[in-house]
């Protein structure tokens, strides 16, 4: 224990001043943290307020009053899905796969053609507006198609 205490060093003064000072030091740089947090969220908060954003959503949109009993006299998309698609020959050209809404509201059917069982058939894009329904939506047709001309159309991938 002796040779413990010879070799132990006991600070003087001037040590006792340089651990306040490195003491004061530290409490300084950890008293800087939550400034430096609080302006980086400012400069942040600045730039993501200042950030533009899209015209469509400034503007107000007006609710439309409509007749229920038209719209409850509609086509269902969930109906129509899987329908099968003929043409004005009353031959089968496809099935409906999917409907899309395109970034212009414009209403597009992918149908499903060609293949078998799925296998070896391909997705074709329409316009909604070419097909022809009965009044039931019991008969989907799109005048004027073949099976052929729908296989050579670009084939429909989603995204």
């Amino acid at each position: 224990m002796s040779t413990q205490m010879r070799f132990a060093r006991q600070p003087d003064r001037g040590d006792a001043q340089n651990v306040r000072g490195r003491g004061a030091r530290v409490h300084h740089a950890t008293s800087m943290i939550p400034a430096l947090w609080i302006a980086a969220a400012i400069a942040v908060g600045g730039m993501v307020s200042f950030a533009p954003r899209p015209a469509h959503s400034q503007a107000a949109v007006p609710i439309v009053v409509v007749d229920v009993a038209i719209v409850g006299k509609g086509y269902r998309v969930s109906k129509l899905m899987g329908h099968p698609v003929v043409n004005d020959k009353n031959d089968r050209v496809g099935t409906i796969d999917d409907f899309i809404i395109g970034r212009d509201k414009v209403l597009f059917t992918v149908l499903q053609v060609g293949g078998f069982l799925g296998i070896g058939s391909r997705l074709v894009a329409v316009p909604y507006s070419s097909l022809a329904l009965d009044e039931t939506g019991g008969k989907v047709m799109l005048p004027g198609a073949t099976k052929d001309q729908l296989m050579k159309l670009p084939e429909f991938k989603y995204l």
